[in-house]
């Protein structure tokens, strides 16, 4: 579970990010959060991965209490998130299999453990046939597709998915909240930050739109039909 209580950030220099936001996202929920650059999108997704602090309010993510969370318990706290970027971050050097694992092996994971949960989670991303393949053989929809089985590896309690269809093709844009939405079925919670208001509006579901430093909207809507 997420859940911000009255929760303000201001940068230096002034800066008002985020103005007393309250929200609260329950285990399992999907929700997409839209809104215009500079709104506060950024700020509440680094709020969440503690790479920023409240100047007011309190945040708690999976468990803990992000105001009174010790330095060396970070690692920890980061461990029940997967993070899906815009930009992939897939090392060029290894290979699709690699790339997954590393996660694992970074936390010291068992080699047995590796061995079987790194082929399941890229076939859960229909990726079976490219384990061997380098980033630099793949398009940018597979290269999206590893770094979401990234994110998956090590069974997050919750996927941040930031603009993650924001360079690829927009028809696969859909195949990719697709997955998503399947590995939100099976228990995970998924937040998607996007810009893409087709993408929102074919899918519907919760919609939080974060305004100036606020939340302006936050309802489910329902989706299209048609892609």
């Amino acid at each position: 579970m997420v859940e911000f209580k009255n929760v303000s950030v201001v940068y230096p220099g002034g800066v008002d990010a985020l103005h007393r936001i309250n929200l609260k996202i329950n285990d399992g929920d999907f929700a997409f959060v839209v809104g215009s650059s500079g709104a506060g999108k950024s700020t509440l997704i680094k709020l969440i991965l503690k790479e920023v602090n409240p100047t007011e309010g309190e945040v708690c993510v999976n468990g803990y209490n992000l105001s009174t969370l010790k330095k060396r318990k970070i690692p920890e706290l980061r461990r029940t998130i997967g993070v899906v970027f815009q930009d992939f971050r897939l090392i060029p050097t290894m290979t699709v299999y690699d790339n997954v694992a590393f996660v694992l092996r970074v936390i010291d994971a068992p080699q047995k453990y590796i061995r079987s949960r790194v082929p399941y989670v890229i076939s859960l991303v229909g990726l079976t046939h490219k384990a061997k393949a380098y980033p630099s053989d793949l398009s940018g929809g597979e290269q999206q597709r590893v770094a979401l089985a990234r994110a998956l590896v090590n069974d997050p309690q919750l996927i941040i998915a930031d603009e993650p269809t924001g360079n690829i093709d927009p028809a696969l844009s859909y195949e990719i909240v697709d997955l998503l939405k399947g590995i939100n079925a099976c228990g995970t919670t998924v937040l998607m930050v996007t810009h893409e208001h087709d993408i929102v509006r074919h899918f519907g579901g919760r919609i939080i739109n974060i305004n100036a430093g606020t939340i302006a909207f936050d309802e489910v809507i329902g989706g299209g039909n048609e892609g």
